[in-house]
Protein backbone atom coordinates (compact mmCIF):
# COMPACT_ATOMS: atom_id res chain seq x y z
CA UNK A 1 0.00 0.00 0.00
CA UNK A 2 1.69 3.51 -0.88
CA UNK A 3 1.19 5.79 2.19
CA UNK A 4 1.72 9.66 1.87
CA UNK A 5 5.34 11.12 2.25
CA UNK A 6 5.06 13.61 5.59
CA UNK A 7 7.73 16.57 5.34
CA UNK A 8 8.41 18.12 9.21
CA UNK A 9 6.22 19.95 10.62
CA UNK A 10 6.37 22.42 13.48
CA UNK A 11 4.30 21.05 16.60
CA UNK A 12 1.07 23.88 15.89
CA UNK A 13 0.67 22.52 12.59
CA UNK A 14 0.56 18.99 13.19
CA UNK A 15 -1.85 19.55 15.97
CA UNK A 16 -3.82 21.89 13.64
CA UNK A 17 -3.90 19.13 11.33
CA UNK A 18 -4.85 16.45 13.15
CA UNK A 19 -7.73 18.16 13.97
CA UNK A 20 -8.94 19.17 10.46
CA UNK A 21 -8.25 15.20 9.61
CA UNK A 22 -10.79 14.81 12.76
CA UNK A 23 -13.75 17.14 11.94
CA UNK A 24 -13.38 15.49 7.88
CA UNK A 25 -13.56 11.76 9.19
CA UNK A 26 -16.52 12.68 11.29
CA UNK A 27 -18.42 14.03 8.07
CA UNK A 28 -18.51 10.45 6.83
CA UNK A 29 -19.50 9.64 3.26
CA UNK A 30 -22.34 10.83 0.82
CA UNK A 31 -23.26 7.16 0.99
CA UNK A 32 -23.39 6.02 4.18
CA UNK A 33 -19.78 4.54 4.97
CA UNK A 34 -17.82 5.54 7.37
CA UNK A 35 -14.88 6.70 5.15
CA UNK A 36 -14.46 7.70 1.01
CA UNK A 37 -13.68 4.76 -0.38
CA UNK A 38 -9.60 4.51 -0.51
CA UNK A 39 -9.40 6.07 2.82
CA UNK A 40 -6.76 3.92 4.89
CA UNK A 41 -6.35 4.16 8.86
CA UNK A 42 -2.15 4.33 9.92
CA UNK A 43 -0.59 1.69 8.57
CA UNK A 44 -4.25 -0.83 7.49
CA UNK A 45 -4.55 -2.12 4.73
CA UNK A 46 -8.00 -0.76 2.76
CA UNK A 47 -10.93 -2.82 1.24
CA UNK A 48 -13.24 -0.42 -0.52
CA UNK A 49 -16.99 -1.76 -1.23
CA UNK A 50 -18.71 -0.15 -3.85
CA UNK A 51 -22.39 -1.29 -2.93
CA UNK A 52 -25.29 -1.17 -5.27
CA UNK A 53 -27.17 1.63 -2.49
CA UNK A 54 -28.21 2.17 0.42
CA UNK A 55 -31.34 2.52 0.64
CA UNK A 56 -32.81 -0.43 1.89
CA UNK A 57 -31.85 -2.06 5.08
CA UNK A 58 -29.89 -5.09 3.38
CA UNK A 59 -27.97 -3.05 2.47
CA UNK A 60 -26.96 -2.02 5.83
CA UNK A 61 -26.71 -5.58 6.97
CA UNK A 62 -24.07 -6.52 4.39
CA UNK A 63 -21.99 -3.39 5.36
CA UNK A 64 -21.95 -4.30 9.22
CA UNK A 65 -21.06 -7.94 7.84
CA UNK A 66 -18.31 -6.73 6.40
CA UNK A 67 -16.97 -4.32 8.79
CA UNK A 68 -17.00 -7.20 11.04
CA UNK A 69 -14.57 -9.27 9.23
CA UNK A 70 -12.38 -6.30 8.03
CA UNK A 71 -12.03 -5.83 12.35
CA UNK A 72 -11.43 -9.36 12.99
CA UNK A 73 -8.54 -9.36 9.94
CA UNK A 74 -6.85 -6.03 10.96
CA UNK A 75 -7.92 -4.17 7.28
CA UNK A 76 -9.99 -0.71 6.81
CA UNK A 77 -13.07 -1.04 5.26
CA UNK A 78 -15.05 1.52 3.53
CA UNK A 79 -18.67 0.94 1.89
CA UNK A 80 -20.59 3.24 0.28
CA UNK A 81 -23.04 3.11 -2.63
CA UNK A 82 -25.48 5.31 -4.57
CA UNK A 83 -28.72 7.13 -3.36
CA UNK A 84 -30.94 4.67 -5.80
CA UNK A 85 -30.14 1.38 -7.75
CA UNK A 86 -30.65 3.19 -10.94
CA UNK A 87 -27.85 5.76 -10.64
CA UNK A 88 -25.57 2.83 -12.50
CA UNK A 89 -23.24 6.06 -13.67
CA UNK A 90 -22.84 7.65 -10.08
CA UNK A 91 -21.45 3.87 -8.90
CA UNK A 92 -19.21 3.75 -11.80
CA UNK A 93 -17.42 6.81 -10.07
CA UNK A 94 -17.75 5.48 -7.29
CA UNK A 95 -15.59 2.23 -8.44
CA UNK A 96 -13.04 4.60 -10.49
CA UNK A 97 -12.57 6.54 -7.71
CA UNK A 98 -11.62 3.47 -5.40
CA UNK A 99 -9.23 2.22 -8.26
CA UNK A 100 -7.75 6.11 -8.17
CA UNK A 101 -7.40 6.17 -4.77
CA UNK A 102 -5.97 3.47 -4.90
CA UNK A 103 -7.74 1.03 -2.45
CA UNK A 104 -5.91 -1.92 -1.95
CA UNK A 105 -8.74 -4.38 -2.73
CA UNK A 106 -11.92 -3.82 -4.12
CA UNK A 107 -14.88 -5.16 -3.80
CA UNK A 108 -18.41 -4.32 -6.37
CA UNK A 109 -22.06 -5.67 -6.40
CA UNK A 110 -22.55 -4.47 -9.93
CA UNK A 111 -25.54 -2.49 -11.11
CA UNK A 112 -24.77 -3.06 -14.15
CA UNK A 113 -22.41 -6.33 -15.80
CA UNK A 114 -21.64 -4.36 -19.01
CA UNK A 115 -20.90 -1.06 -17.59
CA UNK A 116 -18.89 -1.56 -14.75
CA UNK A 117 -16.42 -3.69 -17.21
CA UNK A 118 -13.93 -0.87 -18.39
CA UNK A 119 -13.85 0.73 -14.55
CA UNK A 120 -12.41 -3.14 -13.69
CA UNK A 121 -9.90 -3.25 -16.59
CA UNK A 122 -8.14 -0.30 -15.42
CA UNK A 123 -8.16 -2.24 -11.71
CA UNK A 124 -6.55 -5.28 -13.33
CA UNK A 125 -3.92 -2.81 -14.90
CA UNK A 126 -3.10 -1.34 -11.67
CA UNK A 127 -2.82 -4.86 -9.93
CA UNK A 128 -5.68 -4.22 -7.69
CA UNK A 129 -7.14 -7.54 -6.39
CA UNK A 130 -11.20 -7.57 -7.06
CA UNK A 131 -13.76 -9.40 -6.04
CA UNK A 132 -17.88 -9.23 -6.14
CA UNK A 133 -20.71 -9.46 -3.60
CA UNK A 134 -24.57 -9.78 -4.38
CA UNK A 135 -24.13 -9.14 -8.24
CA UNK A 136 -21.13 -9.65 -10.37
CA UNK A 137 -20.01 -7.57 -13.14
CA UNK A 138 -19.17 -9.29 -16.80
CA UNK A 139 -15.27 -9.20 -18.28
CA UNK A 140 -13.02 -11.44 -17.20
CA UNK A 141 -11.57 -10.06 -13.65
CA UNK A 142 -12.75 -10.18 -10.47
CA UNK A 143 -15.23 -12.90 -10.90
CA UNK A 144 -14.99 -14.09 -7.50
CA UNK A 145 -18.63 -13.55 -6.30
CA UNK A 146 -20.81 -14.34 -2.87
CA UNK A 147 -24.17 -13.46 -3.27
CA UNK A 148 -27.06 -15.78 -2.96
CA UNK A 149 -28.24 -18.24 -5.59
CA UNK A 150 -31.06 -15.79 -6.77
CA UNK A 151 -32.46 -18.29 -8.93
CA UNK A 152 -32.93 -20.71 -6.91
CA UNK A 153 -34.53 -18.14 -4.02
CA UNK A 154 -36.84 -17.37 -7.02
CA UNK A 155 -37.98 -20.76 -7.47
CA UNK A 156 -38.91 -20.82 -3.39
CA UNK A 157 -41.05 -17.99 -3.89
CA UNK A 158 -42.53 -19.58 -7.12
CA UNK A 159 -43.26 -22.85 -4.55
CA UNK A 160 -44.82 -21.06 -1.82
CA UNK A 161 -46.97 -19.05 -3.93
CA UNK A 162 -48.01 -21.87 -5.81
CA UNK A 163 -48.69 -23.72 -2.71
CA UNK A 164 -51.41 -20.91 -1.60
CA UNK A 165 -53.08 -20.03 -4.29
CA UNK A 166 -53.67 -23.58 -4.46
CA UNK A 167 -51.94 -24.31 -7.80
CA UNK A 168 -53.42 -22.29 -10.35
CA UNK A 169 -54.98 -19.00 -11.15
CA UNK A 170 -53.42 -15.70 -12.45
CA UNK A 171 -50.69 -13.92 -10.88
CA UNK A 172 -47.72 -11.09 -11.36
CA UNK A 173 -44.43 -10.19 -11.19
CA UNK A 174 -43.29 -6.68 -9.75
CA UNK A 175 -39.54 -6.81 -10.53
CA UNK A 176 -36.62 -4.44 -9.04
CA UNK A 177 -34.22 -4.52 -12.31
CA UNK A 178 -34.21 -6.37 -15.49
CA UNK A 179 -30.67 -5.19 -16.22
CA UNK A 180 -28.28 -6.63 -12.80
CA UNK A 181 -28.33 -9.85 -12.39
CA UNK A 182 -30.23 -10.22 -9.65
CA UNK A 183 -33.30 -9.13 -10.28
CA UNK A 184 -33.02 -10.81 -13.41
CA UNK A 185 -32.39 -14.39 -11.66
CA UNK A 186 -35.23 -13.83 -8.98
CA UNK A 187 -37.24 -13.41 -11.82
CA UNK A 188 -36.33 -15.89 -14.05
CA UNK A 189 -36.60 -18.62 -11.59
CA UNK A 190 -39.28 -17.96 -9.94
CA UNK A 191 -41.06 -17.82 -13.86
CA UNK A 192 -38.85 -20.98 -15.03
CA UNK A 193 -40.50 -22.99 -11.97
CA UNK A 194 -44.16 -22.31 -12.15
CA UNK A 195 -43.91 -22.59 -16.00
CA UNK A 196 -42.73 -26.05 -15.36
CA UNK A 197 -44.15 -27.16 -12.19
CA UNK A 198 -47.64 -25.37 -12.27
CA UNK A 199 -48.42 -25.12 -15.71
CA UNK A 200 -51.93 -24.11 -14.22
CA UNK A 201 -50.54 -20.77 -12.85
CA UNK A 202 -50.59 -18.39 -15.36
CA UNK A 203 -48.53 -15.42 -14.95
CA UNK A 204 -50.62 -12.30 -16.94
CA UNK A 205 -47.85 -9.27 -16.37
CA UNK A 206 -44.29 -8.72 -15.12
CA UNK A 207 -43.26 -5.13 -15.07
CA UNK A 208 -40.71 -3.24 -12.92
CA UNK A 209 -40.20 -0.70 -10.10
CA UNK A 210 -36.79 0.23 -9.73
CA UNK A 211 -37.04 -1.07 -6.45
CA UNK A 212 -38.67 2.22 -5.51
CA UNK A 213 -41.88 1.68 -2.95
CA UNK A 214 -43.80 4.30 -4.55
CA UNK A 215 -43.25 3.61 -8.30
CA UNK A 216 -44.01 -0.28 -7.64
CA UNK A 217 -47.08 0.51 -5.78
CA UNK A 218 -48.26 2.42 -8.38
CA UNK A 219 -47.43 -0.67 -10.99
CA UNK A 220 -49.55 -3.11 -8.54
CA UNK A 221 -52.63 -0.94 -8.03
CA UNK A 222 -52.30 -0.69 -12.02
CA UNK A 223 -52.10 -4.81 -12.47
CA UNK A 224 -55.00 -5.55 -9.79
CA UNK A 225 -57.47 -3.09 -11.81
CA UNK A 226 -56.63 -4.43 -15.10
CA UNK A 227 -56.70 -7.86 -13.52
CA UNK A 228 -59.75 -8.44 -10.93
CA UNK A 229 -59.47 -12.31 -10.79
CA UNK A 230 -55.64 -12.15 -9.85
CA UNK A 231 -54.71 -14.40 -6.86
CA UNK A 232 -50.92 -13.18 -6.03
CA UNK A 233 -48.47 -10.83 -7.18
CA UNK A 234 -44.29 -11.50 -6.13
CA UNK A 235 -42.29 -8.56 -5.61
CA UNK A 236 -38.13 -9.31 -6.01
CA UNK A 237 -37.40 -7.21 -3.45
CA UNK A 238 -37.95 -5.17 0.09
CA UNK A 239 -39.09 -2.44 -2.23
CA UNK A 240 -40.98 -4.10 -4.77
CA UNK A 241 -42.99 -6.00 -2.23
CA UNK A 242 -43.72 -3.27 0.36
CA UNK A 243 -44.92 -1.01 -2.90
CA UNK A 244 -47.43 -4.18 -3.32
CA UNK A 245 -48.32 -4.42 0.42
CA UNK A 246 -49.10 -0.45 0.47
CA UNK A 247 -51.30 -0.87 -2.98
CA UNK A 248 -53.29 -3.46 -1.53
CA UNK A 249 -54.09 -1.46 1.91
CA UNK A 250 -54.68 1.46 -0.45
CA UNK A 251 -57.39 -0.67 -2.47
CA UNK A 252 -58.51 -2.33 0.55
CA UNK A 253 -57.75 -5.44 -0.45
CA UNK A 254 -58.68 -8.31 2.03
CA UNK A 255 -55.20 -10.38 2.35
CA UNK A 256 -56.94 -13.73 1.96
CA UNK A 257 -57.58 -12.86 -1.88
CA UNK A 258 -54.58 -11.87 -3.17
CA UNK A 259 -51.55 -13.63 -2.11
CA UNK A 260 -48.44 -11.66 -1.68
CA UNK A 261 -44.94 -13.01 -1.18
CA UNK A 262 -41.40 -10.39 -0.98
CA UNK A 263 -37.71 -10.54 -0.93
CA UNK A 264 -35.27 -9.53 1.72
CA UNK A 265 -36.63 -8.72 5.55
CA UNK A 266 -37.06 -4.94 6.70
CA UNK A 267 -39.29 -3.61 9.37
CA UNK A 268 -42.06 -2.98 7.47
CA UNK A 269 -42.21 -6.78 5.62
CA UNK A 270 -41.70 -8.22 8.54
CA UNK A 271 -44.86 -5.95 10.11
CA UNK A 272 -46.48 -6.78 7.04
CA UNK A 273 -46.20 -10.73 7.45
CA UNK A 274 -47.11 -11.03 11.20
CA UNK A 275 -50.18 -8.64 10.02
CA UNK A 276 -50.94 -10.93 7.24
CA UNK A 277 -51.09 -8.58 4.66
CA UNK A 278 -48.09 -10.78 3.13
CA UNK A 279 -47.98 -14.40 3.06
CA UNK A 280 -44.20 -14.52 3.34
CA UNK A 281 -40.96 -13.94 1.90
CA UNK A 282 -37.60 -15.22 0.81
CA UNK A 283 -34.91 -13.93 3.18
CA UNK A 284 -31.05 -13.69 2.29
CA UNK A 285 -28.05 -14.07 4.34
CA UNK A 286 -26.29 -10.54 3.99
CA UNK A 287 -24.19 -10.43 7.07
CA UNK A 288 -22.37 -13.26 4.95
CA UNK A 289 -22.41 -11.69 2.17
CA UNK A 290 -20.16 -8.87 3.18
CA UNK A 291 -17.88 -11.06 5.87
CA UNK A 292 -17.10 -13.27 2.71
CA UNK A 293 -17.02 -10.13 0.63
CA UNK A 294 -14.12 -8.87 2.69
CA UNK A 295 -12.71 -12.31 3.69
CA UNK A 296 -12.16 -13.09 0.18
CA UNK A 297 -10.55 -9.89 -0.40
CA UNK A 298 -7.78 -9.70 2.10
CA UNK A 299 -7.08 -13.74 0.49
CA UNK A 300 -6.68 -12.29 -2.85
CA UNK A 301 -4.13 -9.25 -1.29
CA UNK A 302 -2.33 -12.61 0.62
CA UNK A 303 -1.76 -13.92 -2.88
CA UNK A 304 -4.31 -17.19 -1.49
CA UNK A 305 -6.86 -18.86 -3.65
CA UNK A 306 -10.72 -18.21 -3.76
CA UNK A 307 -13.78 -20.20 -4.75
CA UNK A 308 -15.25 -18.94 -7.49
CA UNK A 309 -18.82 -18.61 -5.99
CA UNK A 310 -19.97 -18.63 -2.49
CA UNK A 311 -23.84 -19.28 -2.16
CA UNK A 312 -24.85 -18.11 1.16
CA UNK A 313 -28.22 -18.86 1.14
CA UNK A 314 -32.32 -17.88 0.99
CA UNK A 315 -34.64 -18.68 3.22
CA UNK A 316 -38.48 -18.87 3.28
CA UNK A 317 -39.72 -17.01 6.28
CA UNK A 318 -43.73 -16.53 7.79
CA UNK A 319 -45.92 -16.11 10.41
CA UNK A 320 -45.40 -20.24 10.96
CA UNK A 321 -41.31 -19.33 11.55
CA UNK A 322 -40.70 -15.80 11.80
CA UNK A 323 -39.49 -15.84 15.48
CA UNK A 324 -37.43 -19.00 14.80
CA UNK A 325 -33.67 -18.17 16.21
CA UNK A 326 -32.08 -19.00 12.84
CA UNK A 327 -34.79 -17.19 11.03
CA UNK A 328 -34.56 -14.44 13.38
CA UNK A 329 -30.90 -14.48 12.58
CA UNK A 330 -31.38 -13.77 8.72
CA UNK A 331 -33.73 -11.13 9.49
CA UNK A 332 -31.99 -7.36 8.93
CA UNK A 333 -34.55 -4.62 10.30
CA UNK A 334 -31.92 -1.53 10.71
Amino acid sequence: MKKMKRGAMVAALAAAALALTACAGDAGTAGGGDEAAGTTSGDKKTVALVSKGFQHQFWQAVKAGAEEAGQELGVEVTFEGPASETEVAKQIEMLEAAINKPADAIGLAALDAEACQPALQQAKAKKIPVVMFDAACGGDYGQYLAATDNKVAGALAAEHMAEAIGGEGKIAVIGHSQINSTGVDRRDGFVEFMKEKFPNVQIVDIQYGDGDHAKSADIARAMINAHPDLKGIYGTNEGSAIGVVNAAKELNIDPSKLVIVGFDSGSAQIDAIKSGLMLGAVTQDPRSIGRITVENAVKLMNGESVDAFTDTGSFWYDKSNIDDEKIKGMLYTG
